[in-house]
């Protein structure tokens, strides 16, 4: 469990929350899911191709392309997403709810040069659940700035193992990942790093 919890912002930070034998048994679940529905580089609704490759797990996907940001119930081959993971449920069990599950376990995966600009994750229908974020991998540095766009922000390094969960106030919170740290641990052995995020979408 978590040697320290951390709250910046209203947003609760829960470090060294999973163990490394925890953090290989994600890993290799995550396997799993890319196998079904494997990684890709998505294309913003401006045209933009991200650096960051993403799947999904659940009854939903979130996906994006020059249609604009949105769930979907399948995939573009018509398949349906994976299951999410009965790991990476419990996570959710444990500091979200253990009676009402995350619709969407969305699965980035950032290289030595991939990030993650500031955004709000907003595309969902009710604001009252939290998003809670697993990282797998490579230290990524987290920034977190307002309710609006601008003004001062404060960052982290987000470690693998760590957990996140952003509720309450914090939920439409701008967040972004500047840089990965390369080299900074051994979960994947040829590095990178896994972010999970659960979201309620109904």
């Amino acid at each position: 469990m978590a040697n320290t919890v951390l709250r910046i912002r209203g947003i609760d930070i829960y470090k060294e929350y999973l163990t490394p034998d925890r953090q290989a048994e994600l890993v290799d679940d995550i396997r799993q899911v890319v196998r079904r529905a494997p990684f890709a580089h998505p294309v913003t609704p401006g045209g933009r191709r991200m650096s960051v490759k993403m799947t999904s797990a659940g009854r939903f996907g979130w996906v994006t392309d020059q249609s604009g940001y949105r769930y979907e119930r399948r995939q573009a081959n018509d398949d349906p997403w994976p299951e999410i993971p009965e790991a990476v449920l419990r996570i959710w069990a444990d500091l979200v709810s253990a009676s009402r599950g995350p619709d969407c376990c969305l699965v980035n995966f950032y290289t030595d040069t991939a990030k993650m600009g500031m955004h709000q994750d907003k595309d969902e229908a009710d604001f009252r659940w939290p998003v809670l974020s697993i990282s797998l991998g490579d230290a990524a540095l987290f920034r977190i700035g307002n309710l609006t766009r601008g003004g001062k922000t404060e960052s982290l390094w987000l470690e693998s193992g760590d957990v996140m969960v952003m509720g309450g106030d914090a939920r439409l919170t701008y967040h972004g990942i500047d840089r990965i740290r390369p080299g900074s641990s051994r979960v994947l052995p040829h590095g990178g790093r896994i972010n999970l995020t659960l979201r309620v979408v109904e």
